[in-house]
């Protein structure tokens, strides 16, 4: 009979850190995973609520640093924007991240070994609750090696250093792991997202429908497969996954920005609507630790370091676009004043969890959506795009595009070259001391892809425009940024908040597009990622 210790965070932090502290005791609170009941219960815990929001999208190109004359930061902040090797605890650091991410890998093996215990897939329920197990185990660990290593491509990733893989159950103290590859992790993530595929589904759900979105269901598990598949170069498989979850109609799938552009334009309404969980877009919703709604709302937390007008007007959401300027249905917030230069999208809620209401004391919350199908419709433009299916990407880029913007342009794949490849539209940090921006950046992806000013070259420089505003503030740049080979510069901006200094640059080769290992691990004999 399988006993489960309840604190299988305890046993995560002993055997990745080896820190005493966590082997002082050995708990003895415990229960036996013994009933089909039990098992959908646990399920879940396994998902991890310390997420790398923060630390992926403040190492981006969407946040620009406003001096030491803006007080509002701390030694976290400076550390993860200037791609340092991260040593301040904070609830959205690397380490916790890391931690976190271990604990919910346990949970969903021991919720494998019960059902094991208790004669396999037997009833419609346990062979669901498998599924969404195995799925759990492997987005963590797809997490974990996008965050934590280089990412994957056919070059490298035999070498390149990955993350400990764990499949069992923890029975002893002070395991120790090897890291392996890239390689090896993504085969290990593809077997166990190919045996879970097979028996997804929405039946084991007893809680409301709402609940639903809150797990690996089965749209959220097609949308991880297509952006799984993406990451991984297998293009066709991309495409395969996506054409399941968006099904036939995949405008009804997409969020209705129209309908949030006549709601009360507050920001606590807008963010709350954009996380509603009966919404057909959001596919899957996480909460976490984060205070992502304080950094991008309308306050001065953390602003050193903001999405500000600048970066908007050259960049991205106010910038000369395909369609025009600035016609979203639903516009960016600008807030303008003594250090404060924010100009936002009304994403996600700045919420709080107190655990003493008298003296007002807790944590920050958020929740924000994992998958969604205005992403995975995105992801699925880019496959077609190194497929050369162009005009069914161009197709998947004008759903999205009007959308979202009050448009009816219909884009081709001529009228995007025509676009993106005019030379009067420069790329981003044209010289070696560049700091000015546009919204197009040179890409140097470790996979092959046509010539500048290509067909295929802009139609890509769309994909990755068009999907930039689409998870603006959820981090998810980033791993576009590592995918893509997208230089940044760093810069300093003067008063009137543009560009005055250039402080550092992020190549293509950089080893600082791997987050590096926690301290505590290292300590404990992990291998560090090099520097």
């Amino acid at each position: 009979m399988r006993k489960l210790y309840y604190i299988l965070m305890t046993a995560c932090a002993a055997l990745f850190t080896g820190c005493d502290k966590y082997l002082d005791t050995l708990p003895d609170n415990r229960t036996d995973i013994d009933s089909e009941s039990k098992v959908l219960k646990l399920l879940g815990s396994a998902y991890f609520t310390n997420e790398p929001l923060f630390v992926a999208e403040y190492m981006s190109d969407n946040v620009d640093n406003y001096g030491l004359n803006n007080p509002n930061t701390s030694r976290f902040a400076d550390q993860v924007y200037s791609w340092s090797d991260v040593t301040e605890a904070d609830n959205e650091c690397p380490e916790y991240f890391w931690e976190d991410a271990y604990r919910s890998i346990a949970t969903a093996n021991e919720v494998l070994h019960a059902i094991e215990g208790l004669g396999g897939t037997t009833t419609q329920n346990l062979r669901e609750a498998k599924a969404e197990a195995l799925l759990c185990r492997a987005y963590t660990h797809f997490m974990l090696v996008n965050l934590f290593c280089l990412n994957y491509n056919k070059e490298t990733s035999q070498t390149d250093l990955g993350i400990p893989y764990v499949t069992k159950p923890e029975t002893t103290i002070g395991v120790k792991y090897e890291r392996g590859t890239v390689a090896e992790v993504y085969q290990q993530i593809e077997r166990d997202l190919q045996e879970a595929l097979p028996m997804v589904g929405d039946a084991h759900f007893n809680d409301a429908a709402a609940a639903v979105k809150y797990h690996f269901n089965q749209r959220a598990a097609y949308a991880f497969a297509c952006r799984f598949y993406l990451y991984y170069e297998q293009w066709d498989k991309a495409i395969e996954y996506a054409n399941r979850c968006l099904g036939s109609s995949p405008a009804s799938m997409l969020r209705d920005w129209k309908a949030t552009s006549e709601m009360v334009q507050q920001s606590d309404a807008i963010t709350q609507h954009y996380i509603d969980a009966t919404l057909n877009c959001n596919l899957m919703l996480m909460t976490a630790y984060s205070y992502m709604g304080l950094t991008f709302g309308p306050y001065r937390y953390l602003s050193r370091y903001s999405h500000g007008a600048y970066l908007a007007a050259t960049e991205d959401g106010e910038a000369e676009n395909i369609w025009g300027r600035d016609v979203f249905y639903q516009d960016m917030s600008t807030y303008s004043a003594t250090n404060l230069d924010k100009v936002i999208f009304w994403k996600l809620p700045y919420l709080s969890e107190y655990y003493d209401a008298v003296s007002g004391t807790g944590y920050y919350r958020t929740v924000y959506p994992a998958f969604t199908a205005d992403e995975c419709l995105l992801n699925r433009a880019e496959a077609y795009v190194m497929t050369r299916q162009f005009d069914k990407a161009a197709a998947d880029l004008t759903l999205w595009m009007q959308n979202i913007v009050k448009t009816l342009k219909v884009l081709t794949p001529e009228s995007i070259q025509a676009f993106y490849g005019n030379p009067d539209l420069k790329y981003c940090y044209s010289d070696e001391k560049g700091i000015e921006s546009t919204i197009k950046k040179h890409l140097h992806p470790a996979f092959a892809i046509d010539e500048e000013g290509s067909v295929q070259e802009t139609m890509l420089q769309c994909v990755l425009g068009f999907r930039r505003l689409e998870t603006l503030q959820t981090g998810m740049r980033w791993y576009d940024i590592k995918r893509y080979g997208i230089e940044i510069v760093r810069r300093v901006m003067n008063e009137a908040g543009r560009p005055e200094s250039r402080t550092d640059y992020l190549k293509v080769d950089d080893p600082r597009r791997a987050v590096q290992i926690p301290p505590r691990v290292r300590t404990a004999g992990m291998t560090p990622n090099p520097r």
